[in-house]
């Protein structure tokens, strides 16, 4: 008998809220097919107290949910609905006890076990009524026996979203609370840049610990809740990393790519098919500078407050701004011969453009990246010859005629600070300060020669003679990448501890083919890494420093 009256109770509750959503007028198509996959009797559709739920609609067909409160419960409820894609349109219909059953114990209007029961409740009204695609509250007070209806269509296409019920308003919040004026302000807008200010959070202040601000910068419109913009990237299949945990490494696809400013800010770059957003956490902080933006572009920000228990997040008023154009770089006349540093750390400008007027048929460009990438645009009377990304050091020899106009532009190929470089342009290839240098300048490490004690390291060298000096570092294994960054390529000797020099020596080799050097460094530890670096030193002063080596000794021998 008990399986029996389960499936009774089930089934007429089902078929209540089938009669329910006729009485309401809805959308519902009276396909037979769909009565049995959406009203059968194991399909649940009681909206949980306390619980985030997630509900996915299909397009134009009414999904309904439903909720009791009886007269031992709350008299108070909460609605949040969340659309996480396209707008929709929601109803919150209430449906009263009849004046008949008054007085009746408590358990009958909770019940549904036959059709009688229906008959309880005679007076229906709509509540609530929302078509859109904002985030939506409602709150109600009721001190008698009450059913409530919840109907969600999508008219556009299949979605899904997100609601939640509490009854318990005191401490059932799952939302954190916006402020009394959730608009984002613009405080200062520049070629690259844009500061916003929002007023905080009352829950940031009650909670510290639990709370932080997450801002999203995109090129197409404003996000009316963070799940909504979860949707958009998830529907190039993308995922979006928790900004809170690290490592974050694990989270990014070929598709995402991590930006570590000068001030650790760390923002994650969602790349789609027609869209870039930019994600930043920034804690607690109510101010905050977007930087590394383009110039003469519209941007789009949105703040959401995120409660770091829950996951659960709530959106400011979005806002908008357009960057303003830049000025085109002033052309700087490039001397013979003569050395120019370049550097880019954000206050800088984004571009330096060189014009060099050709004294010979041929020219020389000599370009040594000191921190980061460069991206080099070389023109000649208006045509462009070269574009590329350079890193280390670089000589390009480009031919044409006596008085030929050169435009050298230079850009960090990343938007990055701390990018630098040092550029010469010459008519001779001989006054050339830059010493000459192999194809390659790495080094390389011999694994069967390497020791518990020693290690064998090998490098190219040159058809000239000039002098090499060899130097070595004991790093920690979890600081290799930190220093392999910071190394500053035109830095030289004179800023290492004489404690760091191996030797000096000098070398060269006609025979190109040949032209390797190799030297065996011992004296060293078991088991410890070093950081090798080999510089050479031209007639003229210059330095070339080749990419730094790190290269472990053995444990056991």
């Amino acid at each position: 008998m008990g399986g029996i009256g389960t499936y009774m109770l089930l089934w007429g509750v089902h078929l209540a809220v089938l009669l329910v959503g006729c009485m309401s007028h809805s959308n519902l198509p009276p396909s037979d097919d769909y009565r049995k996959t959406y009203f059968n009797p194991y399909h649940s559709l009681i909206l949980p107290d306390g619980r985030e739920t997630t509900i996915y609609l299909l397009k134009d067909i009414t999904k309904r949910y439903y909720f009791t409160l009886g007269e031992n419960s709350s008299p108070h409820f909460s609605i949040t609905v969340t659309p996480c894609d396209v707008p929709i349109e929601w109803s919150i219909l209430h449906y009263k006890a009849s004046h008949a059953f008054y007085g009746k114990t408590a358990a009958k209007y909770q019940r549904f076990d036959d059709l009688k029961t229906l008959s309880y409740y005679k007076t229906v009204s709509t509540l609530f009524h929302y078509k859109g695609n904002s985030v939506e509250n409602y709150v109600g007070s009721f001190s008698y026996s009450s059913l409530f209806v919840l109907e969600f269509l999508s008219t556009e296409r299949d979605t899904h979203i997100s609601v939640y019920l509490t009854t318990d308003l005191a401490h059932g919040n799952l939302f954190p609370e916006l402020p009394g004026d959730p608009r984002i302000d613009v405080t200062t807008v520049n070629h690259n840049s844009v500061s916003l200010v929002w007023k905080p959070s009352p829950s940031a202040m009650k909670q510290k610990d639990h709370i932080e601000y997450c801002i999203l910068v995109n090129e197409k419109h404003n996000y009316k809740s963070m799940c909504a913009a979860d949707t958009a990237i998830r529907s190039a299949g993308r995922k979006w990393p928790k900004l809170t945990r690290f490592p974050i490494s694990r989270y990014l696809d070929e598709n995402q790519r991590v930006m570590l400013l000068s001030n650790s800010d760390l923002h994650i770059i969602h790349k789609t098919s027609n869209m870039e957003v930019r994600q930043i956490c920034i804690g607690n902080k109510n101010t905050y500078t977007v930087s590394n933006l383009s110039s003469n572009t519209q941007y789009y920000f949105d703040v959401f407050v995120v409660n770091l228990v829950t996951n659960a997040s709530a959106a400011y008023t979005g806002t908008f701004a357009k960057t303003w154009l830049e000025p085109k770089p002033k052309d700087i006349p490039l001397k013979d011969g003569k050395i120019v540093q370049i550097k880019f750390d954000g206050k800088r400008p984004k571009a330096y453009s060189f014009q060099y007027q050709a004294l010979h048929k041929k020219v020389h460009f000599t370009l040594q990246i000191c921190r980061g990438q460069l991206r080099a645009f070389i023109s000649k009377n208006g045509k462009l010859l070269v574009s590329e990304t350079i890193q280390g050091l670089r000589h390009i020899t480009l031919k044409g005629k006596f008085m030929d106009k050169y435009l050298a532009v230079f850009k960090p190929a990343e938007p990055m600070a701390n990018t630098s470089a040092m550029i010469q342009a010459s008519a001779h290839m001989h006054k050339s300060v830059f010493p000459f240098f192999p194809n390659s300048l790495k080094i390389k490490s011999f694994n069967k020669l390497r020791t518990c004690n020693s290690i064998t390291i090998a490098w190219l060298g040159t058809q000239e003679r000039n002098m090499y000096c060899v130097y070595k570092k004991k790093v920690e294994e979890d600081q290799v990448w930190r220093i392999m960054s910071s190394v500053d390529n035109c830095s030289g000797p004179e800023s290492r501890p004489k404690s760091e020099k191996v030797l000096c020596k000098y070398f060269h080799e006609i025979n190109v083919q040949r032209a390797v050097t190799t030297e065996t460094i011992g004296g060293l530890e078991r088991g410890t890494s070093y950081l090798f670096d080999v510089y050479l030193s031209s007639s003229s002063g210059m330095l070339v420093r080749y990419q730094s080596k790190v290269v472990k000794t053995r444990k056991t021998c």
